[in-house]
């Protein structure tokens, strides 16, 4: 299959291109080869590549910056998705538009199914959420809604954990948000089997849930550092710029619905990760 990747410089787009390029032609372009925000642009290189499937991973991710500037959250995560969608018509391709736990508001205290009806409470979260809306206007998409994503390329949490443990200094993380870590490799083995498979909105994340503070204790257990150096401390104690929810699980029941298997525990990815990691 002709396959194009948006995004290519982000961890998503790296690991999509190393699992797909073996078995597809891969066209994988970063931000400097196709800016999602130019609709012409947009619309000749995708009529030019004429891919059978297009992945948008292409996004602005920082949160608290995505409410510093508005104008480029909205720009990129809504108005480009936007563009992939209308272009993606034209070439009859399908898309997968990836999108967040951050869509909702946090109040739930079980797993949010994917019908469940987002209130996203960041500007991060609502220019995802727009964009959710904006390419359901392609014929055919699928939209993949992941959560506190980490992998081997770029800047994420784990590694940031990792750098800050090296250190051996006191750490304080953030201890009533819960969410479902999730490796980005197990994230894409899942969308690449969702492709044998109906369209809609899919979550995928690694199963189970924790903090963020429970999270680092786990990483730093698993990398050998002193788990005694993280403190937990609240979302307002900690003063970050945006709001993130308190609880952001995912539910998994279109994965379920169409037999396709469960990303495994976040620990068990997070072992996976860290040993990948040390052997590199």
């Amino acid at each position: 299959m002709d396959i194009l990747i948006t995004g290519a410089n982000g961890q998503l787009g790296k690991e999509l291109k190393r699992q797909l390029s073996h078995a597809h032609n891969v066209v994988s372009l970063d931000k400097e080869q196709l800016d999602v925000t130019n609709q012409v642009q947009v619309d000749e290189k995708i009529t030019q590549i004429n891919p059978q499937i297009i992945i948008h991973s292409a996004a602005f991710t920082n949160v608290d910056q995505c409410e510093i500037d508005r104008k480029k959250a909205f720009s990129v995560n809504s108005l480009g998705a936007s563009h992939i969608a209308q272009a993606a018509n034209k070439t009859h391709s399908r898309m997968f538009y990836i999108s967040t736990d951050y869509v909702f508001d946090g109040r739930n205290k079980t797993p949010y199914p994917e019908e469940y009806p987002p209130n996203p409470q960041s500007v991060y979260g609502l220019s995802k959420w727009l964009g959710e809306q904006l390419v359901l206007g392609c014929k055919k998409v699928t939209i993949i809604r992941t959560s506190w994503l980490y992998g081997h390329d770029g800047e994420n949490f784990v590694k940031t954990m990792l750098e800050m443990g090296k250190k051996n200094k006191e750490i304080r993380v953030v201890n009533d948000q819960i969410g479902s870590p999730t490796y980005v490799n197990d994230l894409t083995t899942t969308l690449i089997q969702l492709f044998g498979k109906k369209d809609g909105i899919y979550h995928v994340s690694n199963s189970g849930a924790c903090t963020w503070y429970l999270f680092a204790k786990a990483i730093f257990n698993e990398a050998g550092f002193n788990p005694h150096l993280i403190y937990p401390v609240t979302t307002e104690e900690y003063g970050a710029i945006a709001s993130r929810p308190h609880y952001s699980v995912l539910g998994h029941q279109a994965l379920i619905r169409e037999r396709v298997k469960i990303p495994r525990h976040w620990h068990h990815a997070l072992k996976a990760f860290i040993r990948k990691e040390i052997n590199s």
